[in-house]
């Protein structure tokens, strides 16, 4: 059976930052399906790349915390749907400390092992409640347009 391919690219903007998502889907009845859930791996890589400095800061609001914790509440909060790895979150996390969301401490434990433990800054907290609003406003219009009744429906 031949594969069919569909690739869509779309662009939004939120806050003067551009976010483009590509999708390329592959469907090849021998490869696929056996799988549940494989198809939607590349939707929420994309969905997870626009949306990680709005995850962060939100679990940050939580309270401070160090970034294996970040990651284990990740998985925890959201049944693993949204699991990033360590490679993922730290490039997020030094870019809201170097923007001044978020303050950095470290502690070092009994063992040695040094943290480094962010937390939330008023800085932070106005850009999660921006990022929210944002967020909240896109995720409306996308449940809009897809309640819309389908060509040929």
């Amino acid at each position: 059976m031949p594969c069919l391919a569909i690739a869509m690219t779309s662009t939004y903007i939120l806050r003067n930052k551009v976010y483009c998502a590509t999708i390329r889907i592959v469907v090849d009845k021998k490869a696929s399906g056996d799988e549940p859930g494989d198809d939607r791996r590349g939707i929420e890589r994309e969905l997870k790349r626009g949306s990680l400095e709005l995850i962060v800061l939100h679990l940050l609001s939580q309270g401070e915390a160090y970034g294996y914790e970040i990651v284990t509440k990740l998985t925890a909060q959201t049944d693993g749907a949204l699991a990033v790895s360590d490679g993922t979150l730290y490039p997020v996390l030094y870019r809201l400390e170097r923007a001044g969301a978020v303050d950095v401490r470290w502690e070092t434990l009994k063992r040695g092992v040094p943290r480094k433990y962010y937390r939330l800054t008023d800085a932070g907290r106005a850009e999660l409640a921006q990022l929210t609003r944002e967020w909240t406003t896109f995720a409306e219009a996308m449940a809009r347009l897809l309640r819309q009744p389908r060509e040929g429906s």
